[in-house]
């Protein structure tokens, strides 16, 4: 399921859900405040998806209702209701959030989401909408929500939704998992807001490399997952530490001369994860003069590039030139001689000069016109 956006909030957001819609096969989602024109923009938005959902959302803790809604807890009750009722007359699948649930007191909690659910939603997403929650915590407060508004029904899906505040995004995501919750929303790269999302990645090889823990099975193909992620950064110019789990530069570099020696011996020793199974480029290719334009083709949809006849022709000819001027051609000067041709061809700048300033006992400074 892609949540492509909030179709109420502005034009853009309304035609970017309209796209998505029309582009793909898979389920679409459209987020919506408790009011009657967002719902009825989602309706709006997803008329042509294969399979629509509306997303609706009203904050619940005490914080949210006091300091943003001024509402009183009746009054988010009845809205939530009241909403729930019109996204299920418009559209055949409805999810309800609890903003801000894990600063939100229980008992409110199991009320809201018990209506929610006889209203007619059929996903109850659980936020830790600031990444407050501990991961026992989080797990625990699924767990109950399980047992007191659940139980044995098979029609209702509990939905885990964290933030990254505290770095604990991907573990309380897990630990929802594990304790009965069976859709996690989760972004590329983690990308979000603030600090961000759970990232898919991780979340994809938590579960696949703790199988005998989480005993959990999913539908994600892992060879995309490199691939998805390069797109992802160029496309949002948002560049991942070298560190990042899965997909960072440096996940699978061993400098340690023990770890060296153990990995040479046998991968497992250092490895819980094999990067070819992530569609990651072993290092088969080294791109440099001599390469010709299937090679770049190849190395540019290796890192999430795709590229049509035009752009490949000018990419190539930028980088034969850059060939000329530098030894190594890395791939972040691939990345950037790509992303260029993609979203920069005739764009709003054009260099027209540089000057470096240098030296040992000096602060570098460089001046662009």
């Amino acid at each position: 399921m892609i949540e492509a956006g909030f179709a109420g909030s502005s034009k853009g957001d309304f035609e970017a859900v309209s796209a998505i819609s029309r582009a793909v096969n898979t389920g679409v989602c459209s987020l919506a405040r408790c009011t009657e024109a967002d719902i009825r923009a989602c309706a709006d938005a997803l008329k042509e998806a294969k399979k629509p959902r509306i997303h609706v959302f009203i904050a619940t803790s005490p914080v949210h209702r006091e300091a943003k809604l001024h509402m009183d807890r009746q009054q988010v009750l009845e809205a939530a209701i009241r909403s729930i009722m019109l996204a299920k007359s418009l559209c055949p699948e409805v999810q309800f959030s609890a903003e801000d649930a894990t600063r939100t007191e229980p008992d409110f909690l199991y009320e809201i989401y018990t209506a929610a659910a006889k209203a007619g939603a059929s996903i109850l997403n659980i936020p830790d909408t600031v990444g407050y929650a501990t991961v026992q915590e989080y797990g625990d407060l699924v767990a109950d929500i399980h047992k007191k508004v659940v139980g044995e029904r098979q029609d209702i899906i509990l939905s885990t939704h964290c933030h990254n505040d505290l770095g604990l995004g991907v573990a309380t995501s897990l630990e929802g998992l594990r304790r009965g919750a069976r859709q996690v929303e989760c972004t590329i790269n983690g990308l979000g807001e603030r600090a961000g999302n759970a990232a898919l990645e991780e979340i994809i090889m938590g579960l696949e490399t703790r199988r005998d823990y989480y005993g959990l099975e999913h539908n994600i193909r892992l060879k995309e997952i490199y691939r998805i992620s390069r797109m992802a950064a160029g496309m949002s110019g948002m560049e991942l530490s070298p560190g990042k789990a899965v997909v960072g530069a440096n996940a699978f570099a061993h400098q340690s001369g023990v770890h060296q020696h153990g990995v040479l011996n046998n991968r497992a020793t250092y490895e819980i994860m094999k990067p070819e199974e992530l569609g990651i480029p072993q290092g088969g290719m080294v791109l440099g003069k001599l390469s010709g334009r299937h090679a770049l083709r190849e190395h540019a949809m290796e890192l999430g590039f795709q590229l049509t006849d035009h752009e490949l022709n000018r990419a190539f000819a930028k980088f034969k030139e850059l060939c000329d001027r530098k030894k190594d051609v890395t791939d972040r000067d691939v990345m950037a001689i790509f992303r260029e041709q993609m979203h920069g061809v005739g764009g709003s700048y054009t260099m027209n000069s540089f000057q470096i300033f240098s030296g040992n006992k000096m602060t570098s400074t460089a001046i662009i016109s």
